[in-house]
């Protein structure tokens, strides 16, 4: 009898089984570990329906054919993972083709958009980002990664760590906003989430898109990204630096032109800067259809050349939908476009993955724990938690926390919609578990308060298709047949004048933002201003709930409304969520996570922006606006009062050493509640100019009422460093450091000390 082959003993390292097995392998069989396919398909094989395809078009007869084409490259050993594989069966079905397929009975991997949650729908990421808490983010990828394991899913596209400095690109909700200090406590919080221990319960995390996809121009999805070096390392790469160091297994290539080269064929960050210079060691995929779109974007001769160049930048496995660039790597090698070396690199890293997560050992999942542990009813509990903590209190004339109305208009159609609240880039979510906005008024205000609704105004559900239409068909709100929208508006208006409070809930439905929808305007859509304005005019208190992923105009909203909440999309119990809010069940402490400007023409506005050599005209910069944003980054108020004082910091310390930064946090006010503060500097003098405040730490902290709290942040090398354009490399300056802390980025306590030589 022969014996098994030395790969198939887990007694050995990882290591020499990736070396046993990658020995093992036809070139053709190692191209085959390095291609990725979508799989749209049926949950099981007996699940087909007759159809006149030639009858089709195009594009649906594709999606229909596609399921059988990837069966087919599987069946031919041409397949080393699928993604969108969300159902259990189908997942040991496909695994099972898959080990049959090739002779070695290698394992397929499963990767999944898992952004937000998979079963239990937590608040976008934006949303968590809000909360200032890495805490809520670890704790709801936790909750995440174990549902996407009860279903066979291995491996996660997230988190998304671009930093966005243009709200008008629609994928700034997946991400933590505008900063690398926040965005990268965010970013290393997710990665620990996910992968936890290693176990049967964690993904393997892969933060994305490196690099600069943040950056597009003008806010358009898909753009090319101009950024210089100093800006690509003091801002865009800081966050993957954390998630990288807190032990991401994966990295997603980007789409577009990064400085005139596609990130997905750029050997310069790919490899000298993302493993050479970050320390990057595990695999990197690319994006949807980016290795074939070399082509596409004028740089590869070809498909054959796409891989070659793909796979030579350090690009190890390719996601494609179709006809792989990567089936083309034998013949690059026969063409001596790129050596087979090269190529055992990028399966050696895939092989390392699978081995490392325990495929070979364990490819199956349980179909028996999958309901159980998908109907947990404790994550829907984490989940509320975390959107209580997400939302922001804007502006508070008084008007909050409610005070036991007797009765309470809740107006706007955003009030009342299942799928809107979930938000975008989710697949596996079921509307019926969703609490409204609505829901939650009424579950909280009980018996003795008139809850009643009116929807007032038809908000337009879809601006642009997208390839997950099909996944989204009859989950999309409708605006109900015969909806006459100026009888509606006085509907609404009429209970406005009927109640003792008016909640009107505004924003944008959950489609029009993500991927490929960016906008070219901030203004609420539809007739929401019009509503704002007409139950403003009634004289009723009006608290205005803001449901978005993005900044929106509220200028006139600012200035007029009694109380303004960013609520997000607050996900499957965000209703409950946000009337524990209303009614002071808690108090608000979310702060914002990017500058809220007041005009979309003042965009991108941030709060690390360079001092001008003109400082006292820095707000007089536009002749028809002001040059201040609305609301500043880091904002957010509650319904406690807390005041800072005794801030204290060393005199002085060396380039090299650490110093403690302490205050005092004292809530003055009855109510309990907690507190974000943070940590701001900024550097007088040096090698290069340095932004007027940075954000370098923060604390979110419980201050009971009437009681005083001393928080420390550490300054030091790790905190004042930067990458300076000057000597093309990291410095840290002898200098003057200023040092702000307080509850927002324009917070006025203040000290300095010397950085000495």
């Amino acid at each position: 009898m022969t014996d098994a082959p030395a790969y198939r003993d887990p007694a050995l390292s990882v290591e020499d089984r990736v070396e046993d097995l990658l020995g093992r392998l036809t070139l053709e069989e190692k191209a085959g570990q390095l291609t990725q396919y979508f799989y749209f398909g049926r949950p099981d094989a007996t699940d087909a329906v007759e159809v006149d395809l030639d009858s089709l078009p195009d594009e649906q007869r594709q999606f229909l054919e596609y399921p059988a084409y990837v069966e087919r490259e599987l069946h031919a050993g041409r397949v080393g993972s699928l993604l969108f594989v969300k159902n259990a069966a189908q997942a040991n079905r496909l695994q099972r083709q898959a080990m049959d397929a090739n002779r070695h009975g290698i394992p397929l991997i499963f990767g999944y958009d898992v952004i937000h949650g998979f079963r239990t729908t937590f608040p976008v990421p934006i949303a968590v980002a809000a909360s200032w808490d890495p805490d809520v983010a670890e704790q709801g990828q936790r909750v995440a990664a174990r549902e996407a394991r009860a279903v066979g899913i291995n491996w996660t596209f997230a988190p998304m760590v671009d930093i966005a400095r243009d709200p008008r690109w629609g994928r700034i909700i997946e991400g933590a906003g505008e900063d690398p200090c926040l965005g990268g406590a965010m970013a290393a919080a997710q990665v620990r989430g996910f992968q936890g221990d290693g176990g049967p319960e964690s993904l393997l995390a892969g933060p994305k898109h490196f690099a600069g996809y943040g950056a597009a121009r003008g806010g358009r999805d898909y753009e090319d990204s101009d950024i210089s070096d100093a800006e690509l390392r003091n801002v865009y790469l800081p966050p993957f630096k954390a998630a990288i160091d807190a032990g991401a297994k994966n990295v997603m290539s980007a789409y577009m032109d990064l400085n005139g080269v596609p990130a997905s064929g750029s050997r310069w960050l790919l490899t000298d800067v993302l493993r050479d210079e970050l320390g990057f060691d595990g695999f990197v995929v690319s994006d949807a259809n980016a290795v074939r779109s070399l082509e596409t974007q004028h740089f590869a001769r070809d498909l054959t050349d796409a891989g070659a160049r793909a796979v030579h930048a350090g690009l190890d496995m390719e996601m494609a939908m179709y006809d792989a660039a990567y089936a083309r790597l034998p013949q690059a090698v026969a063409d001596g476009l790129v050596d087979e070396a090269t190529i055992d690199l990028a399966v050696r890293r895939v092989l390392t993955a699978k081995f490392a997560a325990g495929l070979f050992e364990n490819p199956f999942v349980d179909e028996s724990t999958t309901a159980s542990i998908l109907g947990d009813s404790t994550h829907r509990d984490v989940a509320q938690a975390a959107a209580e903590r997400t939302a922001v209190l804007l502006k508070n004339d008084g008007a909050l926390p409610l005070r036991a109305p007797s009765s309470i208009a809740v107006l706007g159609d955003l009030a009342d919609s299942q799928r809107d609240i979930l938000g975008p880039w989710i697949f596996d979510f079921d509307v019926t578990e969703s609490v409204t906005i609505l829901d939650g008024i009424r579950r909280r205000a009980g018996e003795g308060t008139r809850v009643e609704f009116a929807p007032a105004t038809a908000v337009a559900t879809r601006l642009f298709p997208s390839m997950f239409d099909a996944h989204e068909a009859g989950q999309l709100p409708r605006t109900p047949e015969g909806f006459d929208e100026d009888a509606e508006l006085e509907r609404a208006v009429a209970l406005a004048v009927e109640s003792e409070v008016a909640v009107v809930v505004v924003g944008q439905p959950q489609n029009m933002i993500g991927e490929k929808a960016s906008v070219s305007t901030l203004d609420l859509p539809g007739r929401q201003l019009e509503l704002l304005q007409r139950v403003h005019a009634t004289g009723t208190p009006m608290v205005v709930l803001v449901m978005s992923g993005r900044p929106l105009d509220l200028r006139w909203a600012d200035a007029n409304a009694d109380a303004i909440v960013q609520i997000w999309y607050p996900g499957v119990r965000g209703g409950d969520a946000v009337a524990r809010v209303l009614f002071g069940d808690v108090s608000p402490a979310g702060r914002l996570p990017f500058t809220w400007p007041r005009h979309v023409g003042q965009v991108p506005m941030v709060h690390s922006h360079y001092r001008t050599f003109q400082p006292e005209e820095a707000d007089k910069r536009y002749w028809d606006e002001e040059s201040t944003p609305l609301y500043p980054f880091g904002h957010g108020l509650t319904y406690a009062t807390v005041e800072y004082s005794d801030l204290r910091a060393p005199s002085s310390i060396a380039v090299g050493e650490t110093g403690t930064v302490a205050v005092t946090l004292t809530n003055t006010s009855e109510v309990d509640s907690d507190e974000v503060a943070q940590l701001y500097i900024h550097q007088r003098y040096g090698t290069s100019t340095r932004p007027v405040r940075e954000l370098k730490g923060f604390r979110r902290v419980h201050v009971p009422a009437g009681a005083s709290v001393d928080i420390e942040f550490e300054l030091g090398p790790d905190q004042l460093r930067y990458w300076s354009a000057a000597t093309r490399t990291w410095v840290q300056d002898a200098t003057v450091i200023d040092v702000f802390v307080g509850g927002s980025s324009a917070c006025e306590l203040t000290t300095s000390l010397e950085v000495t030589a």
